[in-house]
């Protein structure tokens, strides 16, 4: 069995980042188009748009403020000119800040990851899904974590603003259900990227310890997980939030 989404765009939202690349790159080996979202990483997102160009598929590099609505219209217009309306969105972006007590945290913080959370959903839910409907149906994805179900010291803004966008996800499933528009996130473990590889940090025995199988998961684990959601194999899926984290969170 083969996993094929030749004839589907594929937007990544944050694709510049380290487990947004490989989300890139896995849509686009399996036949997608994609629009490799950054908002400042420009270099990087061109780099992954050119390798999916040189190995025979189509990807374009294309700039927003995902916490900005207008910037979000503005890429819709790009992407839809030059890939094509996209029949999956994947909604990878969030704003990083350093994590501190809900005593100690910046209110700014708190309101950040709001908006790159539950108010990126809403933007690209507005202006994609559309175009869904139209085309009778779709694929929309979101990035949660491990985080909100753990809810774990000096992860306030990160765990509220991530269950937030989880009440977000199920009532929009309800509402494009019957448009045949499926509506999961994917929730990751702490994930060994590329930033790991190059600064030999993968190994964390003492996180590790605490999972049922072991280890931490790799980015290409939460890149497949976020394929199948993707594909033709999780139809009749929607509403739900997959944890990817080696049973930390059941």
């Amino acid at each position: 069995m083969q996993i094929n989404l030749h004839g589907k765009i594929a937007l990544i939202t944050g694709a510049s980042g380290q487990l947004g690349r490989v989300m890139a790159r896995t849509l686009a080996d399996c036949g997608a188009a994609v629009a490799v979202h950054y908002n400042r990483n420009k270099e990087k997102a061109e780099q992954i748009a050119a390798e999916i160009n040189d190995g025979g598929g189509r990807a374009l590099a294309v700039q927003a403020d995902i916490t900005d609505f207008d910037s979000v219209m503005a890429m819709r217009d790009i992407i839809a000119k030059k890939l094509g309306d996209p029949d999956i969105v994947v909604n990878n972006a969030v704003i990083q800040y350093h994590w501190k007590t809900i005593l100690e945290q910046d209110l700014k913080d708190f309101q950040s990851q709001f908006d790159s959370c539950v108010m990126q959903s809403v933007h690209t839910a507005k202006v994609f899904l559309p175009a869904m409907i139209k085309k009778g149906g779709g694929r929309f994805i979101g990035i949660n974590t491990e985080c909100s179900a753990k809810c774990e010291e000096s992860s306030g803004a990160y765990a509220s603003a991530k269950r937030g966008m989880d009440g977000l996800y199920k009532v929009l499933a309800k509402e494009v259900g019957k448009h045949n528009i499926t509506v999961n996130q994917v929730a990751p473990g702490w994930t060994v990227s590329d930033r790991d590889r190059e600064n030999g940090t993968a190994d964390a025995p003492g996180y590790s310890a605490r999972v049922p199988l072991g280890r931490r998961g790799t980015d290409q684990e939460i890149a497949n997980a976020v394929l199948f959601f993707a594909s033709d194999l999780a139809t009749f899926i929607t509403g739900h939030c997959l944890p990817v984290s080696g049973g930390a969170v059941m």
